[in-house]
């Protein structure tokens, strides 16, 4: 569910390069989205060890 969010968020904001398609929202949402990928990567080596 995690991984299609954000491809579903990075098509988005290639069609918002692409088109101009409400551009500073999506390029917003993409980089809420590569900061949850961090938290959520760095929180799986924390819990892995």
């Amino acid at each position: 569910m995690f991984w299609t969010i954000i491809g579903i968020l990075f098509v988005l904001w290639l069609l918002g390069f692409a088109f101009h398609i409400a551009g500073g929202f999506i390029h917003i949402l993409l980089v809420i989205a590569v900061i949850v990928l961090i938290v959520k990567l760095v929180q799986g080596f924390i819990a892995n060890g």
